[in-house]
């Protein structure tokens, strides 16, 4: 892994038919962390992928020319800090406390979650669910030893996050 820090990578894995593009930040032996590039010369936001069942990481011509355009336009290809990927726990936390709002996804689920971080223990991580709509509605729980893929500081999220913030005013 150390050799694609840095760098556009695509990751594949053998048990979701999900792929994750990104720009590899930073790895340890449970999870890794990519900065989007989810279509042509875009950066949006952050991934933290559980470091499980990884079948290919890719990097190939086309992955070359677009790490050589978002250079070349000055988007930023690293994080802004240093996010603790030691465990789940410290993950979760830290992000809830600098973001707020996080998005989560199992293995199994075709879906995404959005919320914000009501409990977090040894049984079960419960968000508070934010839909679409931008309203907050009601709790939601997951194993956290299913949680295989965490999103944040995304458009999609920082836009949500708008409309709850208006909502208040």
């Amino acid at each position: 892994m150390e050799k694609y820090v840095r760098q556009l990578i695509t990751i594949e894995f053998d048990d979701k038919k999900e792929i994750f593009s990104g720009f590899l930040i930073d790895w340890t032996e449970d999870w890794i962390l990519l900065k989007n590039n989810l279509v042509d010369f875009i950066i949006d936001g952050y991934t933290i992928l559980k470091n499980k069942n990884v079948k290919a990481i890719i990097q190939d011509k086309d992955h070359e020319f677009t790490e050589r355009v978002i250079k070349l336009k000055g988007l930023k290809t690293s994080a802004e800090e240093i996010i603790p990927l030691r465990d789940l726990s410290s993950i979760i936390h830290f992000l809830a406390n600098k973001y707020e709002i996080l998005q989560i996804a199992t293995k199994s689920d075709e879906a995404v979650y959005l919320g914000k971080l009501i409990k977090l223990d040894e049984e079960e991580l419960v968000i508070d669910f934010l839909g679409t709509e931008g309203q907050f509605e009601g709790e939601m729980s997951f194993k956290p030893n299913k949680i295989r893929v965490i999103e944040f500081d995304t458009d999609y999220i920082n836009s949500l996050k708008l409309i709850v913030e208006d909502e208040k005013s």
